[in-house]
């Protein structure tokens, strides 16, 4: 720590050399003046911590010397000490109006000196610290703002294209006749009367989660009100509080005006909280609150307002398993998860593969001003053969790049382009069916066992798979290969 420079100001000889011997044993930098004129001039050159300051001196008295410092920039901030024998009252009023923070009574304790001058030097130390921070809290603030504001817009963006597709699409976009699309908008059928109830949505990434947030929404009493989406992964946990709850002016450094949270954005409609399930546990405990109360109480406020808002959960996660660890609390969880709807992987939908491949063709085609292509046989057999990790997001990412890269013609298979797989690699019997037919026995049962080897083969030895691919029931894999097989 650096030490502590101290200016004494006394005409009295005998008060300072006493002065200086009761605060040098301390480790202080000592500098003195036995005058106004000399005070200002080296205070102005040295820039001490701290001054003590006697009152009643030729030419420039204490008060004035006081004024002064206060005055300049270098100096305004330096905490002031009177020392004198003059002790009325009025004097030490005067004292603290030219900006002293202390006044000590001659004659004065050596005890009482040392403790006042160690008391204010670490308070003006703690102070300039408090401003220093103050400073880098701004300017901190100031990039998260911006970086804020730079997000909301792009989450807008993201939710007026979604809003859009959702309402181009049809009831949130869903194409199929698969059992699973079926009980999908069955669910969201009987959540139509039921507009405060909450709702999880749980799948994989791209099978559509928030899709059937904004149907379930759409189609309720609170389908007038506002939807407004939520990334919880994408929330800054020192700003979480704020974000959701909101704030009032002067609550935090940058605060600069009143901020409605989330919750109150979403009064009278649907909050939709993607990725919940990657939360913050300290958030968890307020988001239970306002669930079980209806209450949220902005940052800085001690008022607490009522907020009429439908929650609406998503996740990709296992949230048994994150009640498990710890990381996700379970009374959250069963307020969340009043009714769950599962969104399924693409490739448990394999029926509706054609009739979304078709319709993405024919969205797109609109949009670019092409006639609408047809799917060659080969591309969907390919398309078949892909197990789409990236569902529904996937395919329609696929349909749009092949329409490019057709330029409008029929879609082929080199006009595919699959994640993680060459298309030269994933269906050879495809290529050539002369071939294929080449090399298969004549005799009936040895050449249906060489079929299901080979899907087998391509599946990875999955069953559900294989059968997709032959277009037979996975028990009669089960029954010519017993072993080997896995779901």
């Amino acid at each position: 720590m650096t030490t502590a420079r101290i200016l004494i100001t006394d005409d009295t000889p005998a008060s300072l050399s006493l002065l200086v011997s009761v605060l040098e044993p301390q480790g202080y930098e000592i500098l003195t003046a036995s005058n106004g004129k000399d005070a200002l001039a080296l205070a102005a050159k040295a820039k001490p911590d701290l001054v003590l300051l006697d009152v009643m001196m030729p030419g420039h008295d204490g008060f004035a010397v006081c004024r002064m410092l206060k005055m300049e920039e270098a100096t305004k901030d330096t905490p002031v000490i009177f020392i004198t024998s003059r002790n009325e009252t009025q004097s030490v009023l005067n004292g603290f109006r030219m900006g002293a923070v202390d006044y000590i009574a001659k004659p004065f304790q050596a005890e009482e000196v040392v403790t006042r001058v160690a008391t204010h030097l670490k308070i003006s130390r703690l102070t300039h610290e408090l401003q220093q921070r103050n400073t880098e809290l701004e300017a901190e603030m100031s990039k998260r703002r911006e970086a804020e504001h730079a997000r909301e817009k792009a989450d807008q963006r993201l939710s007026s294209l979604a809003s859009s597709e959702a309402q181009r699409w049809g009831l949130a976009g869903f194409v199929g006749e698969s059992p699973h699309l079926r009980r999908i908008l069955l669910d969201i059928e009987r959540l139509q009367q039921f507009g405060k109830t909450s709702v999880l949505i749980t799948g994989e990434s791209g099978t559509g989660k928030e899709l059937v947030a904004r149907a379930v929404h759409h189609h309720s009493p609170r389908a007038t009100g506002p939807f407004i989406p939520v990334n919880c992964v994408a929330v800054p946990a020192e700003l979480a509080e704020s974000l959701f709850f909101g704030h009032t002016k002067g609550a935090f450094t940058g605060a600069t005006a009143d901020r409605k949270g989330y919750f109150e954005l979403a009064d009278g409609g649907t909050l939709f909280l993607d990725e919940i399930g990657d939360m913050p546990a300290a958030l968890q405990a307020k988001l239970l609150r306002v669930l079980e109360d209806g209450m949220v109480t902005p940052v800085g406020s001690t008022q607490p307002r009522h907020v009429d808002v439908r929650v609406i959960s998503a996740t990709n996660a296992d949230l048994n398993a994150k009640i498990t660890s710890g990381d996700f609390r379970r009374d959250l969880y069963f307020r969340l998860a009043r009714y769950s709807v599962e969104t399924p992987p693409l490739r448990s939908r394999p029926e509706d593969l054609p009739l979304l491949a078709a319709h993405f063709l024919a969205l797109f085609a609109s949009e670019m001003g092409l006639a609408v292509p047809t799917l060659t046989n080969e591309a969907l057999i390919l398309l078949r053969s892909h197990a789409f990790p990236g569902n529904v997001r996937e395919l329609k990412n696929v349909m749009e790049r092949a329409l490019i890269l057709s330029s409008g013609k029929p879609i082929a298979r080199e006009h595919l382009q699959l994640f993680g797989e060459s298309p030269q690699s994933i269906l050879p019997v495809a290529a050539s069916s002369t071939a294929v037919i080449n090399d298969l026995p004549l005799n009936l049962e040895a050449a249906e066992n060489a079929l299901i080897q080979r899907a087998l083969e391509i599946a990875g030895g999955n069953v559900a798979e294989a059968s997709r691919l032959l277009g037979v029931n996975r028990s009669r894999i089960y029954r010519r290969f017993p072993e080997g097989t896995k779901e």
